[in-house]
């Protein structure tokens, strides 16, 4: 997942709403949004690629919402090639662990909630590659990366932008608030914020418009882009919101809206080389969340 905008406790009618881009070599081994058999009411895309995998554990994924538990969960890479272990744990396991609620080590009576689960995986960077780490159980939000020298944060109620550098971009619900983070702003992420924000306040229940925002493939100019250890060609191309180079591109756009009633929906576009879309998934159902 490369870039993830999210809108938390940003409108009355709306205690979460996300609108999330993977972007993924076209050859890793990917299955769209789904039900899974082996997760009792996960919803999520399966990375069926991954490495790090241990024997028995099922696919990782990038982005997931578990009915029942009512936890979500999305993970994006911090891009830095020479920071890159091959034994190191897959960050789909890492995503998958809070989403089904157990692991290895904590049977699911005892799993952690959010506060927790990112405090005890900071305890612990160099178990994976690079990180952005968002989980939430729909009362609290909370952001980690293992290359940060921030330390793991609840986030407010407000906007929040990230993508594959080491923090997050933040601002609070007013309309005409200011965009705050540790770094430069990505490009990406300030605008995909901005155009988040204008659907949130405009049409919040329109699943098409953040589809909208999610599919620009406008690129950044070069003295706007990140320098995260990539050739310049291919640092130009993965500064759009929408990613659509030779080799590696958007392979999904994911929107997610809880309303404060309960209800949800989840919607994922899949894309191949180039951005050929080659389906779409819509699902709706309840959560119980408390006011």
């Amino acid at each position: 997942m490369c870039l993830v905008l999210i809108g938390w406790r940003a409108h009355p009618e709306f205690r979460l709403i996300v609108a999330a881009n993977r972007d993924e070599f076209y050859t890793r081994p990917t299955e769209s949004m789904r039900r899974w058999p082996e997760v009792p009411g996960l919803l999520a895309g399966r990375d069926v690629g991954a490495r790090g995998k241990a024997a028995g554990d099922p696919p990782g994924t990038w982005l997931g919402l578990t009915e029942g538990q009512n936890r979500f969960a999305a993970v994006t890479n911090v891009r830095n090639p020479n920071d890159e272990r091959a034994d190191a744990r897959s960050r789909g396991a890492l995503l998958m662990d809070f989403l089904r609620g157990a692991s290895d080590r904590r049977p699911p009576g005892e799993f952690p909630g959010p506060e927790k689960y990112v405090l005890d995986v900071a305890a612990a960077p160099d178990d994976y590659n690079g990180y952005n780490l968002v989980v939430s159980d729909l009362e609290s939000l909370w952001w980690h990366s293992n290359r940060s020298a921030v330390p793991p944060r609840e986030l407010t109620p407000g906007y929040h932008g990230l993508s594959n550098g080491t923090f997050i971009t933040s601002a609070p619900p007013d309309s005409v608030a200011e965009l705050e983070a540790p770094h430069t702003i990505w490009p990406k992420v300030r605008d995909g914020l901005t155009g988040l924000r204008k659907v949130v306040e405009s049409d919040p229940g329109a699943l098409d418009r953040y589809f909208e925002v999610l599919a620009d493939r406008t690129e950044a100019p070069d003295e706007l882009l990140p320098h995260t250890g990539i050739a310049l060609p291919f640092e130009r191309a993965v500064s759009a919101r929408f990613v659509a180079h030779l080799l590696h591109g958007t392979r999904a756009s994911t929107v997610l809206l809880v309303r404060e009633d309960g209800t949800f929906e989840i919607a994922e576009r899949s894309f191949g080389k180039f951005g050929r879309e080659q389906g779409s998934v819509t699902y709706r159902g309840r959560l119980e969340l408390s006011a």
